[in-house]
């Protein structure tokens, strides 16, 4: 791949989806995109590129879902979902107690192991939430894994993957060599494509949002504007959960982090004011 098209590839990238490779991923993007190209039927990146150029819609697509899925499990990282089980959710469970509703987002849904990890902590918690009117809004920038994680089919790899073993018997259903999630969890998520660059008002306020491993793919002003954005869609009581690697300290006063609980933070009640920016720095994979 010439320069000239690395440049052009990540300037689109950049423009589409946030990505903000650095100078040095050359290899990243010609491990994704040479077995793409030549699945078109195309002769290489070159080819690819000049596709793009020429104003074919459909190969920047391609693209950009080739460079943005992100690898996922089920209770990724565990300590989220603790928080989310042993703490979130006790304290959503008595500020809601009049409403009895509450409402999650899933801002990189990615294949659904995420969202189906919550739905299943969720079913564990039984009577308490006996009545309530439970949403999850998973959205993901790419319509292909979104579509995985609608038909909610894992293959035997994926489900060993975090998944405990009693969840798996309990919520799934095998299939061959796949397992299905059962359809009670499937219809609890609802599935949205969403960039997050663009205007996401329309979603609603939610009590909780989960924006994990998506914001350290953007340059630092692109984080500040979700998290400023982020910050008018969750209810003033409510909480954001974000990746190991990523924190709100240093970009915005928006959020404050909870002490103790690592990569969980509330709304601090300032709208979009802004830290002192520093200068931008490219974070690849």
């Amino acid at each position: 791949m010439t320069p000239p098209d690395y440049e052009y590839l990540r300037k689109l990238l950049k423009d589409h989806s946030g990505l903000d490779l650095s100078a040095d991923k050359q290899y990243l993007i010609e491990s994704r995109l040479l077995p793409l190209a030549r699945k078109t039927g195309l002769s290489g990146i070159a080819e690819l590129v000049a596709k793009i150029k020429a104003g074919s819609s459909a190969h920047t697509v391609q693209v950009v879902e080739a460079m943005t899925t992100n690898e996922t499990f089920f209770f990724r990282d565990k300590v989220p979902f603790d928080h989310f089980r042993d703490h979130i959710m006790p304290e959503i469970i008595k500020a809601r107690a009049n409403r009895r509703s509450v409402r999650i987002w899933c801002a990189a849904g990615s294949t659904g192991q995420e969202p189906y990890s919550l739905a299943m902590c969720l079913k564990e918690m039984g009577a308490a939430l006996t009545g309530w009117r439970i949403e999850i809004i998973a959205t993901d920038l790419s319509q292909e894994v979104l579509e995985k994680s609608k038909a909610g089919i894992y293959s035997q790899f994926e489900v060993q993957r975090g998944l405990p073993i009693q969840m798996l018997v309990k919520y799934f259903k095998q299939t061959g060599e796949t397992w299905q999630i059962n359809p009670e969890l499937r219809a609890m998520i609802q599935h949205r494509q969403l960039n997050l660059l663009h205007d996401f008002a329309q979603l609603g306020t939610f009590d909780v949002i989960f924006c994990r491993n998506v914001l350290i793919y953007f340059d630092q002003d692109t984080k500040i504007n979700i998290f400023n954005r982020l910050a008018r869609q969750i209810e003033p009581d409510g909480f954001l959960v974000l990746g190991a690697a990523e924190t709100v300290v240093g970009l915005t006063d928006t959020f404050r982090p909870i002490p103790e609980r690592r990569g969980l933070y509330r709304p601090s009640g300032v709208r979009g004011v802004l830290a002192m920016p520093k200068p931008a720095m490219a974070v690849g994979y």
